[in-house]
C-alpha cells in the first residue's frame, strides 16, 4: 500500500466513526454560522506573488522536517510579512498536523488567506475547516470516488469555501477541475505513490488545464529559478514548505526567497 492509499485509508476509517456521523450536524451549523472568508484565496493568488508558503513539521517520507514542537505562531505571522498570497496549513497526523494547528495559523495572519492542507474524504472535514476559519480546502482527485469528491466540492461551495483541486495525471483532469467551488488546480511535483519528485511534470500539464482557473505547482520547488521558470509555463502560484520548514528560521527563508523571485520577475 503506498503513502496515499496508507493515509486516505486512515481517514475514511476515522470518519466512519459513528460518533463523526452524529457531530456532522452540529459541524454544519456552526460552520454556516461562521461569517464567509474576508479574503478570496485565488484573488489572492492573481494579486501578490503567488507563493502559498506551507507549515509542515513533517512528512512520511522524509520524517521531521522541523523540531516537534514548532506552532503556527511562530512560522506563519513571518510568513505573512514576507508577503507571501496564501498560507497552507497540514492538519493531517501523519503529517504532525492537527486542526488546532490551523486555528492558531488562522488566528495569527490578518491579511493572508489560508488553505487548510488535508486527505479530505468526509463533509465533517470541510464544516470543520470553515468554522476554524479557513479561506480554502485541498482536495485531491482520485483520493475517493468522483461522485464523493463532488459531493465534498458542493459542500465547500455552499458554505462559501473555495477549493484548490489538486491533480496528478492527465485523467484527473476530467470530471473534477470543473467542480462548483474550484478556483484553483494545482499540479503535485510529488508522485504521492512514490513521493517523487519531478517539476517538469507540472510543465507538461499545464496546457492542459482550463484558462479559467488559477494554476498552482505543488511540491519541490527549491529556488526562485524555479518559481520563474514555473511562471513562465503559465503557472499563477507556487504551494512551498520543505524549502522553507527545514530551515532554523523559515520566515527568512521565506522573505529570502520572495525577494529574489521579485528580482527575477523585474528581468521578464
Amino acid at each position: 500500500m503506498n503513502y496515499l492509499e496508507r493515509i486516505v485509508k486512515d481517514r475514511i476509517e476515522e470518519f466512519s466513526n459513528l460518533s463523526y456521523a452524529k457531530a456532522a450536524a452540529d459541524m454544519e451549523a456552526l460552520a454556516l454560522s461562521t461569517p464567509e472568508p474576508r479574503l478570496s484565496f485565488s484573488d489572492s493568488i492573481r494579486e501578490r506573488n503567488g507563493v502559498i508558503a506551507e507549515f509542515k513539521r513533517q512528512s512520511p517520507s522524509k520524517g521531521v522536517i522541523h523540531h516537534a514542537k514548532v506552532s503556527p505562531k511562530d512560522v506563519v505571522g513571518l510568513y505573512e510579512k514576507a508577503g507571501v498570497s496564501a498560507i497552507s496549513c497540514l492538519t493531517n497526523h501523519f503529517f504532525a498536523g492537527t486542526i488546532d494547528d490551523l486555528k492558531e495559523a488562522v488566528a495569527s495572519v490578518k491579511h493572508t488567506p489560508v488553505l487548510r492542507k488535508e486527505f479530505i474524504v468526509d463533509p465533517f472535514q470541510v464544516f470543520e475547516a470553515k468554522a476554524t476559519g479557513a479561506s480554502a480546502i485541498l482536495l485531491i482527485a482520485g483520493a475517493v470516488s468522483l461522485g464523493q469528491t463532488r459531493l465534498l466540492a458542493e459542500t465547500a461551495d455552499r458554505i462559501g469555501l473555495e477549493i484548490l483541486m489538486e491533480i496528478h495525471d492527465e485523467k484527473d483532469i476530467d470530471g473534477n477541475v470543473s467542480l462548483p467551488g474550484v478556483t484553483a488546480v494545482g499540479i503535485n511535483n510529488r508522485n504521492l505513490k512514490t513521493f517523487e519528485v519531478d517539476i517538469d511534470h507540472s510543465i507538461r500539464l499545464a496546457n492542459m488545464l482550463p484558462t479559467n482557473v488559477v494554476k498552482i505547482a505543488e511540491s519541490g520547488i527549491r529556488d526562485a529559478d524555479d518559481m520563474l521558470r514555473l511562471h513562465k509555463a503559465g503557472f499563477d502560484g507556487f504551494l512551498i514548505g520543505e524549502t522553507f520548514m527545514k530551515e532554523d528560521n523559515p520566515g527568512d527563508a521565506c522573505k529570502r526567497l520572495c525577494l529574489k523571485y521579485e528580482e527575477l520577475c523585474k528581468t521578464l
